[in-house]
């Protein structure tokens, strides 16, 4: 018997994509997996230092939706990154995802799935600032200034046309000024504004987006204005009181930032510092839910007042599936990709 599966390049994911509506998928997402209805096995890590003293590894992410009226869909992310790579001209990470067919257990796609988890995490940040953010807001910062910013730039227009100003920071001036150019180039509407320094960056706007590579964090508490959303989606950018003093944290998954220390609120849930629910214990603080929840109707939504709010995820797999099976569909009707014959 021939076995095949279809094959789509990042061209291919694009163009199928333009016909999805990313941050619906995602939410959809979340409400099934806050209503039990998603599988994440433990996410498996390969960690390692090339000849150039860089760090790399691997993730291989497992992730399925089941039940809650909605289809079964199973797959797989498997992405890879170096830290040497943008020097190269190359995006930081890049990888694979592959949906299993739920009768055979076949692969039945492999795609391109550098961008497809880029605009995962975006269309997670677009979600969380509809139900989190502040009440009114028309700028945002961005630091860090890769290639999983300029994804959030392109979801920003479609989910927030009330924003006119983006702020930038990367440490490297140069991601700062290329990004500042496309943004100039494919967002003419917006006005950017390019900063020296992390800290000016984040007190110029009531959202702020960390999308860097750091593992170090030196982002405090006084640098947040009061009614402040933090999109906290990279590992280590706040400092632990920046989370602690929160006016309500949220994550996308518990057990999942519990078990990985490399998260700094991974980190302070080991120590017992956080704790899985609200109230936290006394000079700590506790996690008021998951986006997935708020959704839900089953968390109640804190949006910034007297304080900041922070956006924490890990960055759950079900999501990647869940998206990359919407693409799928899209391919399929247009018949767009090529077929892979494995026997």
């Amino acid at each position: 018997m021939t076995e095949e599966l279809l094959f789509l390049d990042r061209a291919d994911v694009l163009e199928c994509a333009a016909e999805v509506d990313v941050c619906q998928v995602v939410a959809d997402a979340l409400v099934r997996h806050a209503r039990g209805a998603a599988t994440l096995p433990p996410e498996g890590h390969l960690p390692w230092t090339n000849e150039a003293g860089a760090d790399c590894q691997s993730l291989a992410m497992l992730g399925a939706l089941e039940g809650d009226g909605g289809p079964p869909v199973r797959g797989v992310k498997l992405i890879n990154a170096a830290t040497c790579n943008p020097v190269h001209g190359r995006e930081r990470a890049a990888g694979i995802g592959v949906l299993f067919d739920h009768h055979t257990a076949r692969p039945l796609v492999i795609a391109e799935a550098g961008w497809l988890s880029a605009a995962r995490t975006a269309a997670y940040t677009m979600v969380s600032l509809r139900h989190l953010g502040p009440p009114a807001w028309d700028a945002l910062t961005l630091v860090g200034c890769g290639t999983l910013a300029r994804t959030h730039l392109e979801l920003l227009g479609g989910s927030f046309a009330q924003t006119r100003t983006v702020h930038l920071y990367d440490a490297d001036v140069r991601r700062t000024a290329a990004l500042a150019e496309w943004t100039a180039h494919h967002l003419p509407e917006l006005r950017i504004v390019q900063h020296a320094d992390a800290r000016t960056a984040v007190r110029a706007a009531p959202v702020v987006v960390t999308a860097t590579t750091t593992d170090r964090g030196y982002l405090p508490p006084a640098w947040l204005r009061p009614g402040t959303f933090v999109a906290h989606v990279s590992l280590a950018d706040l400092l632990p009181d920046a989370l602690l003093t929160a006016q309500a944290l949220y994550v996308d998954d518990v057990d999942l930032v519990a078990d990985n220390p490399r998260r700094i609120l991974g980190a302070l849930m080991r120590e017992g510092r956080v704790t899985a629910r609200s109230p936290g214990p006394v000079g700590g603080r506790g996690i008021d839910g998951t986006l997935g929840q708020v959704l839900a109707g089953d968390v109640a939504a804190v949006r910034p007042t007297t304080g900041h709010v922070v956006s924490n995820p890990f960055g759950m797999a079900v999501l990647d599936v869940a998206l990359l099976h919407a693409v799928h569909e899209v391919a399929v009707t247009r018949k767009t990709g090529r077929t892979l014959r494995l026997s």
